[in-house]
């Protein structure tokens, strides 16, 4: 998450609130404006097997919340290569690209998602982020109503399944 400067990174004057609610410096003969813009990422609804949605539980989060593989864009990096090692990396699956789904905005952590349909074939080996996954059948998937919980409800309606959406405080 981005954090305020309390002094300009250009001329070490106090920062404030500016125009647009942009935290700008206030020094007349410095125009520097931390815009904050949000940070890319990729996140994967990943079909394993036939038609299952495999979910990942991210040791940071509460016990029943799982959520699509997600990672972030390193630099002079393409999405497209970004979605595909992430889940190498988180579960160890090999993926393929099958559709781009569509981009997707998480305002609580300044963040914009660029989400992919993958399709993963291999074993499941979690790695340090994750300590549990599970596998559910696309007609039994429940969502959620932000981030990735919207890509992947976009998913499963496009395919003509009727979707659940739970709130954030029971999502699994």
């Amino acid at each position: 998450m981005n954090q305020s400067f309390e002094y300009c990174p250009v001329c070490t004057s106090k920062m404030a609130l500016g125009e647009n609610e942009y935290n700008s410096c206030t020094s007349p003969s410095c125009s520097y404006v931390q815009y904050e813009n949000p940070t890319p990422v990729v996140a994967a609804v990943i079909e394993y097997g036939d038609k299952h949605v495999l979910l990942g539980h991210n040791r940071a989060w509460p016990q029943r919340w799982f959520g699509l593989i997600t990672g972030f864009l390193e630099k002079h990096e393409h999405p497209d290569e970004c979605i595909i090692r992430e889940v190498k990396e988180e579960v160890g699956l090999d993926a393929e690209i099958q559709s781009f789904i569509g981009f997707y905005t998480f305002k609580r952590m300044n963040q914009v998602i660029m989400a992919y349909h993958v399709k993963a074939t291999g074993d499941v080996i979690l790695e340090d982020e994750l300590d549990e996954v599970k596998i559910v059948p696309f007609e039994k998937v429940k969502t959620w109503p932000a981030g990735t919980g919207l890509a992947l409800k976009d998913f499963l309606e496009n395919l003509g399944y009727e979707v659940e959406e739970l709130s954030m405080d029971s999502k699994i």
